[in-house]
This record gives C-alpha cells, structure tokens and sequence, in this order.
C-alpha cells in the first residue's frame, strides 16, 4: 500500500477508490439514521417513556458530536487509515451491544458510542480532498459526499424494511456485521496517509477555537444548517409516529415505502454543487432554505387522514430532503476551500455544530409530539430554517 503525505500522491486517485469511499461513507453516515423509524418499537423494548423516546436518536447524535470535536480533528496530525479503521471496530462493537442490551439505559449509551465511532465517515470526507489532484478535488469530494447522503437518506427505508420482516434488533445484527467488514476492506485497500503536521493534540485541540472565532464563513455556514438539519432530524423522528399512529395505520413496511421516496430529494447535492461553481452559491441557499420552510408549511395547510393529506406529507418529505442536501453541499464546497493544513479540524467543527443543532431538534421533536401533536412539532420545524433565513438577509452579496 502506497504512503501519501500532505497533498502529494504516488499515483492518481482512481475512480475505483473514490466508489469504495463514497460508499463507506454511506454506509457509515446510516448508523446515525437507523433508529429513527424504529424509535416506536425500540421504546417498547427497551421500557422507555414516549416523552423520552427522542433520546434514541438524540444520544446517537450526540455521540457524533463529541467524536466531530475529539476525533476528527486527529485526521490532521495522526495517520488516517488507521484512524478510520479503529473508530469503525469501536462502532462494530458499539451496534452488535445494541442488538442485545434490553435496559433503557445500557441502549442509550450504547446508541452514544455508536454515534463516536461513525464519525469515522468525516475523517475519510477530507481524506478523499487530500488525496485528490486539485483539477478533480471538487468532483472527487462531491461523490463522496452524493455517497454520504445516499447513506443518510436509504438508512430509514432500510432499517424499517429489515424491522418489519425480521425486527428492529436485526438492524443492529447487520449493520455490525457490515462495519466490522468495511473495516477490514478498508484496512486492507486505503493508502495510508501521514499528516506533515506536527501539532500535539492538546493543541490542536486549543486552534478549534481560534479557528471558529476567526472563520466567518464556517460561522455562517454552520448555523444555517444547525437550523435546517434540526428540522430535519425533527421531521424523521416524528413523522413515523405519525403513520403508524391511528391516523395512518402505517406498517414498517409502508414507512419504509414512505421514507424511501425522500430519497428523490438527494439530487439537490449536484445540482447545488454546479451553482456554486457558477458564483451562485448565496441565491441556491435561500432557495436550500425556503425548501425547509415550505417542508414544514405544506402538513399544517393539508392535515388529517386523507390521501391528499398523505400526498402532501410525501412532498414535504422531499422538498426537505433537497433542501437539506443542497444546503449541505454548499456548505461543504465553502468549508473545503479554506485550506488544506486545518481541513478536519475545520470540517469537525462544522459537523460538530449542525449535528448539536440534528440533536437539538430529534429531542425537542419527541418531547412535542408527546405533549403537542403532530401541529406542535411542525411550528418548531418551520421556526428553525425561518431564523436561519433571517440570518441569511444579513449575508453580504
């Protein structure tokens, strides 16, 4: 196996290699979407309160966080593959504990310890812009990140299909077996690259800050989809209570359905991309934001049990997911940009923000379902992108 340090290669970046991590991507990036279809059945399970049934989602998140401030930034002084490798046998570990535990409080922090071992799919995200030529860094990262999303989006369809047939806890059984082989593929096939930087990690730790203070664009960028993606964890951690409540009567198996045709809105990431690089990256990100609103407006105009409720409810699901997307990859492109010598620290920090903001908005999601209804949990929703969208009126054109 070839060894790369800093920017340089010994050979080009194949095709082939990007596959292997645009799919390693997805496949990790699922482990954090999993639960949310299932959080009904898994609550049942595990004796968890329905109050308190956000926290399945919420822990895993939070999980992610802390690994985006503590683990990620290592990308930038210790060996990556090996970096990868490691977080992804903790995270084998941490889903086949999840698949047995039957305490309310041994899943939750297990489902924590899932969430800082998949942050191994942020260290491979800078991994592949540094192994890539500068001709082919943009598009070589944007597959990366269409295999991310892909992951992102088929998680809830997938977990809900296995669950209907063979349980929620097969979901854990198979996607520990298919970490712990990713692994082993990705031990055997990634080059290795050693970082030139030679920063000890208690300050590396220390810059983060700096960086943030000093990194008005990674500010922004950060807080626009803090909003948004709160949204979006609020909107898939509710809306299957909503189906298979008496409203809908939805099996497993038709919020898999239902979830799966959210997927359509993973094809916002490109199409963003390409008006970015034509200068319009600030109009494609009021229209990422406008999305997420109209998301959250559309089920309070057209509610109740009817098909044209459901039908609207299928709308509102894509229109969020390509706002998501879109403001994802936007955000990305800009955070990429800044340099290469902080590229994972910068890229921790961005992660780490807008996933507190996907934590935030799965708890506050659950907790208003319970108290509020499906009515209460949709304002929250389409309050969150409306602040970033007034934040957005501030940007300099």
């Amino acid at each position: 196996m070839s060894s790369i340090e800093g920017e340089k290669m010994e050979k080009p970046f194949s095709a082939w290699m990007i596959f292997i991590l645009a799919a390693a991507c997805g496949l990790i990036a699922a482990n954090l979407y999993y639960a949310q279809p299932l959080v009904g059945p898994i609550s049942s399970a595990i004796e968890l309160s329905s109050e308190a049934a956000g926290l399945i989602v919420t822990l895993t998140q939070i999980g992610y966080g802390i690994g985006l401030l503590f683990i990620v930034p290592l990308g930038d002084i210790l060996e990556n593959r090996k970096l990868v490798v490691v977080s992804l046998f903790l995270t084998a570990i941490a889903l086949a504990l999840a698949a047995v535990v039957k305490s309310a409080g041994l899943f939750l922090t297990v489902s924590l310890f899932i969430g800082l071992g998949s942050v191994a799919a942020q260290v491979l995200v800078p991994y592949a812009a540094h192994l890539s030529p500068d001709a082919t860094r943009g598009r070589n990262v944007g597959n990366v990140m269409s295999g991310l999303l892909l992951g992102i989006m088929l998680a809830r369809p997938i977990s809900s299909m296995v669950a209907e047939f063979l349980g929620w806890r097969a979901v854990y059984y198979l996607s520990a077996i298919a970490i712990l082989v990713l692994a082993l593929l990705l031990a055997m096939v990634l080059p290795a690259r050693q970082p030139l930087n030679t920063t000890r990690y208690p300050a590396l730790l220390g810059s983060m800050l700096h960086l943030l203070k000093t990194t008005p664009i990674l500010q922004r960028r950060a807080i626009y989809h803090a909003c948004v993606f709160a949204t979006f964890s609020l909107f898939w951690t509710t809306v299957p209570l909503l189906l298979t409540s008496p409203i809908f009567h939805f099996s497993q198996k038709e919020v898999s359905l239902f979830a799966l045709l959210g997927v359509s809105g993973a094809v916002a990431a490109p199409v963003a991309g390409r008006l970015a690089d034509r200068g319009w990256a600030r109009s494609a990100t009021g229209l990422a934001l406008a999305f997420v609103i109209i998301s959250g407006i559309l089920p309070l105009v057209i509610h109740g049990s009817s098909t044209s409720a459901l039908v609207t409810l299928v709308i509102s699901a894509i229109l969020l997911d390509m706002g998501v997307s879109a403001n994802l990859v936007l955000g990305q492109r800009a955070i990429f940009s800044l340099g290469a010598e902080f590229r994972s620290r910068l890229n921790g920090l961005y992660m780490a923000i807008f996933f507190a903001g996907g934590a935030i908005g799965s708890a506050t999601g659950g907790w208003a379902y319970a108290m509020g209804g499906w009515k209460a949990a949709l304002l929250i929703g389409i309050a969150l992108p409306v602040i970033a969208l007034i934040y957005y009126t501030t940007e300099k054109k």
